[in-house]
């Protein structure tokens, strides 16, 4: 038996890499998103509040790049790097995603704290 993996091997586990990596950017995309479009989507009182611009683009973008990035980052990432620098690499795009995601993307929240449910 051989201590290093064959190509094919490697080809498998990087490609699994890639498919675990797409799961948790949606995971951890929706997990930020969604909190935050909450108002929108409910729209508060009487749905008045309603942003469809959230529901049908804002939301689903957010979404679809937490699917595209961090695999199309991993592949570019071990072209170049070892296994281990890919992932830091990986993880510094996500950090920096969701760092200019929440300086860039503000949805509207609700009203004022004292504004809530009547009796």
């Amino acid at each position: 038996m051989s201590e290093n993996p064959s190509e094919e091997a490697r080809d498998r586990m990087e490609g699994a890499v890639g498919c675990l990596l797409a799961v948790v950017g949606v995971a951890v995309a929706g997990a930020y998103a969604l909190p935050r479009a909450s108002y929108s989507i409910d729209g508060g009182f009487e749905a008045h509040a309603r942003d469809w611009g959230v529901i049908l683009v804002d939301v689903p973008l957010i979404l679809f790049a937490g699917l595209v990035v961090p695999p199309l980052t991993w592949a570019a990432a071990t072209r170049w790097l070892r296994p281990w620098a890919a992932v830091l690499v990986c993880v510094a795009v996500a950090g920096l995603a969701l760092w200019g995601l929440a300086a860039w993307w503000h949805p509207r929240q609700g009203p004022d704290p004292g504004y809530g449910p009547g009796i």
